[in-house]
């Protein structure tokens, strides 16, 4: 009877830690946004003043020109050094697609007009200045230049760490996190921060996806070579502390049994004799 009384208490102690486990983890909210009233049924955000991608050194950057007589344009479309060329004409007068790497100094070299300094500029604000420059030479040039990609590294608890290639335009943190499987349950959504590379210094912003704020966040869109890092929540690093603390008490019980067992085992030795 005693017997099946403490198997009883056992059982229910059991049945209480598991009881409290869960209760801890249904407290951890995986949702996002929570600042929208749970009411209403639509509205409106606020945003960001998106600034379009500045170039910075190391960026790729495609660089056409051409004319209405291409022949004139020609010289222009001459690969140098630091110019990568992407395929051959397929169509008579269509010039090959340049590639121009940005170097430390934020310049980049063109043939016939030289060196040019296009760092902290737009893609457009480039494309201006060159057609500008090309225009002392051939008469109404057209000029195209586009931003080949960049990378951002996003790392924590997301599902897929990664290095992404961004090849568009407006890249936001969210497209960040999507990309990369989105959020683990152990992700602090209340804490996302991002790590920024400014004027020569890091500087950093940390994210609430819980509050709707973040829309209107200076570090919403992403730029060149940003860190997004979501950080551990309490569960997470509970988890971790326990699994150490029980790795430690293995490692130590386990230098406990071979020290006992080396004892014993002289013990035993000098009995023998």
């Amino acid at each position: 009877m005693t017997r099946n009384r403490s198997f009883a208490h056992i059982l229910l102690a059991v049945v209480a830690c598991t009881l409290l486990s869960c209760s801890t983890t249904t407290e951890n909210n995986l949702s996002y946004f929570k600042s929208l009233p749970a009411t209403s049924q639509q509205g409106t955000l606020p945003t960001a003043n998106y600034e379009a991608t500045r170039i910075a050194p190391d960026d790729e950057l495609a660089v056409t020109i051409s004319s209405s007589v291409p022949q004139a344009t020609a010289m222009f479309n001459a690969p140098l050094n630091n110019t990568a060329v992407q395929g051959e004409n397929t169509v008579q007068g269509v010039p090959r697609l340049l590639t121009h790497i940005v170097d430390k100094q934020g310049c980049i070299e063109l043939p016939v007009i030289g060196k040019l300094t296009v760092a902290g500029m737009t893609a457009g604000e480039a494309q201006a200045m060159i057609k500008q420059r090309v225009a002392e030479h051939v008469r109404d040039p057209y000029v195209s230049v586009q931003l080949m990609g960049y990378y951002v590294n996003v790392m924590g608890e997301v599902k897929q760490p990664q290095r992404l290639l961004v090849t568009r335009q407006r890249f936001t943190v969210l497209d960040a996190l999507a990309a990369c499987g989105d959020l683990t349950e152990y992700g602090e959504r209340a804490s996302v921060l991002v790590m920024r590379e400014e004027n020569g210094a890091t500087t950093y912003h940390r994210m609430n996806l819980l509050d709707t704020q973040l829309f209107s966040s200076p570090y919403f869109y992403l730029r060149q070579n940003d860190v997004v890092y979501v950080e551990p929540n309490t569960i997470r690093i509970d988890n971790s502390k326990y699994n150490m603390n029980n790795a430690y008490k293995l490692s130590v019980i386990s230098t406990v049994v071979s020290a006992t067992s080396v004892v014993a085992s002289l013990i035993i030795a000098l009995a023998v004799k």
